[in-house]
């Protein structure tokens, strides 16, 4: 329980911290406007509605500052492994990056939507100011600027002109509708609908980000609002010329107000973070042209592609993943894939489903006719990125982990126990970790051929080397039909798993984690056990909330944390 809330508070501190900020700063450049004596022209004109829409940009520079430091994966790679302040509890919240990026999404689109509401009114009222039935201060302030060495505070010059007209004839009516359509077409293919249908329409959608970012640095160079410059302030008294507008033009007291819009500023807020991932490209790059071999191709039932690869200086840790290229198919796309490798293996892999239009294209054209593997030398060039760290990696750090995967959410943990496999091997210790659990729910039994292998190696040399204490593995098979189950109850009796090849027997239907969880417990009173999953979001949700029900409330009992593995 300590340990969850304590995971929990981090997330929760993140999040009340970015309001705060969004909270203050808002608050703070309503305030200002709302007060401002440079602006009291202004807000004869507008109202409060000048507030509204300053105050929504302040929030919207804000945002569009953080949008790109979550999915700048070289940078958040960077600090996860080489900060010494970012450790345990904190590190783990670098693997929510790309939640942070929705939330912070999300803030955009609530400040621009305010934002743009406002200035619409503005726009409206800015119109009702050249109406011929403006009076009084409302209708001096908008014939500023028709006679020489005057400046205009009201830039729509004629009430003869339609809103849309005027909107489009400005630089900030222009670019605010630029940075609106892209702001529409990001966010509505960005929908999980959208992401797991046609990912390549979200993965093309999503970099009009360029042209969304170019026409917020130019967006306040049109400088539609404007407000008193600082010299007329000092010649023109607003408290006491507000009242004299009629003798503007003549009182020496009283001079005409001057008028200027005020320096664009997004641009301040974003070059920063712009830079930083125009660098993150750069390295992109540059691994994208470091060359890439190909050592094998393996077909395997249900789909999936293994490829075991080469790459000069490659480094990793289990549980790690990168971004593959194949620019045959596309020459933009990356697509992020869990490594199976093991760091003591002398080349890195990973298992590909098709699942979708690049996957299944990467299949046609590594695979032959009749599942057979092409020649290597015929093989199209792939370029790589990567590896980078995800929450796999501090599996070795608890004393007891708990791996559970959901179909292909396998993929990260054979890296994981490759690499428990290989130190037996080499007679090595697990400082720290003492026991673990894994458990792999599939629905289709072909899909265990492939991992199937690697069990029973790492069963049997568990077994040589007398460690089989160490790995307890629980396989779940939920779907069958009726010959496969006529088949599993003639072999019942065997002494190998029917369909596995194991001992230990597949289970059959779906696990009972309370039960589960409540023997892990009894097992390892006063320990800490790290829960690591990667499948879909229902039995993420599940399994939260089994951590949650078995952690004790006392400090000195067992505690279960949460982690899940993130793309």
């Amino acid at each position: 329980m300590v340990c969850w809330i304590l995971s929990e508070s981090v997330s929760i501190v993140v999040v009340l911290s970015w309001l705060a900020v969004n909270l203050y700063l808002f608050i703070d450049t309503f305030c200002w406007y709302e007060g401002e004596e440079a602006f009291f022209y202004t807000r004869i004109i507008l109202g409060s509605t000048l507030a509204w829409a300053r105050a929504s940009a302040a929030c919207l520079n804000f945002n569009c500052m953080l949008i790109l430091l979550p999915v700048s994966r070289n940078f958040i790679s960077f600090v996860r492994g080489t900060s010494m302040c970012c450790r345990g509890l904190w590190r783990r919240q670098l693997d929510k990056n790309l939640k942070f990026h929705e939330l912070v999404a999300y803030g955009i689109a609530a400040n621009a939507t305010i934002h743009l509401v406002a200035h619409l009114f503005n726009l409206e009222r800015y119109h009702l100011g050249q109406a011929e039935d403006a009076e009084g201060l409302l209708a001096a302030l908008s014939k500023l600027g028709n006679t020489p060495n005057e400046s205009y505070l009201n830039p729509v010059r004629t009430l003869h002109t339609n809103t849309t007209t005027e909107l489009l004839m400005t630089l900030a009516g222009i670019t605010g509708l630029v940075i609106s359509l892209a702001l529409i077409l990001i966010m509505t293919s960005s929908t999980e609908f959208i992401r797991q249908s046609s990912y390549e329409l979200f993965w093309y959608t999503h970099h009009i980000f360029i042209i969304f970012f170019v026409g917020l640095a130019i967006h306040g160079a049109g400088r539609i609002i404007r407000g008193q410059t600082g010299e007329s302030l000092t010649l023109h008294n607003v408290t006491f010329c507000r009242h004299r507008y009629a003798e503007w033009q003549a009182a020496t007291l009283c001079p005409v107000p001057q008028f200027s819009g005020k320096e664009p500023s997004a641009w301040k807020w974003t070059l920063g973070p712009v830079v930083l991932y125009a660098c993150e490209r750069i390295i992109r790059f540059w691994r994208f042209r470091q060359e890439v071999v190909i050592t094998k191709v393996i077909s395997h039932p249900s789909a999936v592609l293994e490829l075991h690869m080469k790459k000069r200086d490659f480094k990793m840790a289990p549980g790690q993943y990168i971004f593959i290229q194949c620019p045959s198919i596309s020459p933009l796309e990356w697509h992020p894939f869990t490594l199976t490798s093991a760091p003591q293996e002398d080349f890195f892999s990973v298992h590909i489903r098709a699942s979708g239009d690049w996957t299944e294209a990467l299949l046609k054209v590594f695979v032959a006719e009749g599942q057979v593997p092409k020649e290597l030398c015929s093989l199209p060039r792939l370029a790589v990125d990567g590896p980078f760290g995800g929450s796999l990696t501090d599996v070795f750090h608890y004393p007891v982990s708990v791996c559970i995967a959901a179909g292909i959410g396998v993929t990260p943990f054979a890296s994981l126990l490759k690499s428990v496999w290989y130190k037996c091997c080499e007679s090595q210790s697990l400082p720290g970790l003492s026991k673990v659990y894994f458990y792999w729910i599939c629905r289709d039994a072909t899909a265990f051929e492939w991992f199937a292998d690697l069990l029973l190696s790492l069963e049997t040399q568990m077994s040589e080397q007398g460690k089989a204490h160490l790995l307890s593995y629980h396989i779940f098979l939920t779907g069958w039909d009726e010959n496969q189950a006529i088949h599993i109850a003639l072999h019942w009796d065997e002494s190998t798993d029917v369909i596995t090849g194991l001992k230990q027997k597949t289970f059959y239907g779906r696990p009972n984690w309370n039960e589960e969880f409540k023997q892990i417990a009894y097992n390892h009173p006063s320990s800490t056990i790290g829960v690591f999953f990667c499948g879909p979001k229902a039995m993420s949700k599940t399994l939260q909330k089994m951590c949650r029900l078995y952690s004790s409330a006392d400090p000195r009992g067992v505690h279960f944390c949460y982690n899940k593995e993130n793309f």
